[in-house]
């Protein structure tokens, strides 16, 4: 049993994690495009082309974490080297230097695929940290329920804070509010960061005599066909998850024509995310986790559908409707988490070798891709139906942002569930699984006495 106080610990990492990954998510497209002076167009592409060098650096952070060795263990260390680093390259983001139109897309550009290549660096070791904290599979969910409570805590600071804060420190100046916001945000971050790197270790360890290069890892991986599974099912989700939260405050500003109300509807959206990460340990121990997980895909893209028949005088329905997809969608989300590391598991068992870092790393790759996938439908849907910044918007566009918020994210939730039904690895088989590994490595053990 892994104690409360690591848990929490644990669970900080992503706090600090989702200062920057929620304010990306919920704000950093309408901060290029109405702050910063960006075309959407432009916006949408940058985030699709940033992923193409994360296919290279992901694995390559995920291989080398795997080679780590230091009295810190393989994973911890990150936490400690890169804390910094990201603090301060998350404040370069939010920086608005007077530049022209096209020297604006190259620093947005710059100090976006900067920020993400230091997110790489921090937060693949960290995801896979939580694959070595413990081999049982319900207190894989419980370690990950812990942590996205926190990772929505870190959410819900980002969505009720951030807008109050940019006026407060901005005194009218938005650019420099939003500045000042990160910083603040930032260093609360970097403390959180070396808090999880103190309170955590490290349990699980590759075979004793296991040897491979980063060729051999490449493919190991790709005889996991459990692996492959989660990775087709990480961009689905994903899409679908970032295109309706980065055009939450569109919807809100101008489909229901509440522009005061942006910070309330992100709030209370959030509190539904972290009630669904609370229930998702009780949930585990009484469903079977595969098809919980499906189910649960299934009533977010429902609600989603539902969510489009809603007039924008019916206030209280949609904003209902909202936190509803958030209990249900993130209920979701430690039971994805803990399949990972089952998947890890599961490939130790098909290949003889335990790559930890190199599957969370690859997943984590569909994940940001399916990320840059959601956020540049975001704001090439905003172009295609003509929206413009900060000003009335035209029924094609309020149709446009209706849509692009309510049924095209759907089909991202009713893709997961399709693909879903090919995962295997339910309860008892992670089980017989990890009672093999148990055996395999006391034998080896004994062979090295």
């Amino acid at each position: 049993m892994i104690s409360v106080k690591e848990k929490i610990a644990y669970g900080l990492g992503d706090t600090a994690s989702n200062i920057v990954f929620q304010t990306v998510m919920l704000f950093l497209t309408y901060f290029y495009t109405d702050i910063f002076g960006i075309s959407p167009a432009f916006v949408g592409t940058m985030f699709l082309s940033v992923r193409l060098i994360d296919a290279i650096t992901d694995p390559l952070m995920g291989s080398l974490a795997d080679r780590t060795q230091t009295k810190w263990g393989k994973f911890r260390p990150y936490l400690l080297w890169f804390a910094l680093p990201f603090g301060f390259i998350s404040v370069l983001a939010f920086t608005t230097p007077d530049l022209s139109e096209n020297g604006k897309m190259v620093y947005a550009f710059v100090t976006y695929t900067a920020l993400m290549m230091v997110y790489t660096a921090i937060n693949i070791p960290y995801c896979a940290l939580g694959g070595v904290l413990t081999a049982d599979p319900k207190e894989r969910v419980s370690v990950q329920s812990y942590r996205f409570v926190f990772a929505m805590l870190g959410g819900l600071m980002v969505s009720s804070m951030t807008l109050p804060l940019v006026e407060y420190l901005g005194q009218g100046d938005e650019a420099k509010g939003y500045q000042l916001t990160i910083t603040a945000m930032s260093i609360l971050g970097v403390a959180m960061f070396i808090a999880c790197f103190w309170g955590t270790k490290e349990r699980l360890h590759p075979p004793v005599d296991q040897r491979s290069n980063f060729k051999q890892d490449f493919g190991f991986l790709f005889k996991n066909d459990q692996w492959r599974i989660l990775s087709i099912a990480a961009i689905c989700l994903m899409s679908g998850m970032v295109l309706r939260t980065s055009l939450a405050i569109y919807y809100v500003k101008y489909y229901l024509n509440m522009p005061d109300s942006v910070t309330l509807f992100i709030t209370l959206g959030m509190l539904g995310n972290i009630a669904g990460c609370v229930l998702a340990e009780p949930l585990a121990k009484r469903v079977c986790k595969v098809k919980a997980y499906i189910s649960l895909q299934v009533i977010a893209a429902s609600l989603c559908i539902v969510s489009y028949f809603v007039p924008p005088e019916q206030v209280y329905l949609a904003f209902g409707l909202f936190i509803l997809w958030g209990f249900s969608f993130n209920m979701a989300t430690p039971l994805l988490w803990a399949k990972m590391a089952d998947t890890v598991d599961y490939g130790q068992h098909k290949t003889g070798v335990r790559i930890t870092g190199m599957i969370y790393s690859s997943i984590i790759f569909f994940i940001k891709l399916g990320v840059a996938i959601g956020g540049a439908a975001a704001g090439w849907l905003l172009a295609g139906y003509g929206y413009v910044a900060d000003s009335p918007q035209t029924a094609t566009a309020l149709d446009g942002i209706l849509i692009s918020f309510t049924i095209y994210p759907a089909f991202g939730s009713i893709l997961v569930a399709i693909v879903m039904r090919w995962y295997i690895l339910n309860d008892r088989k992670v089980s017989e699984i990890n009672e093999q590994l148990t055996l395999q490595n006391q034998s080896l053990a004994t062979k090295g006495q």
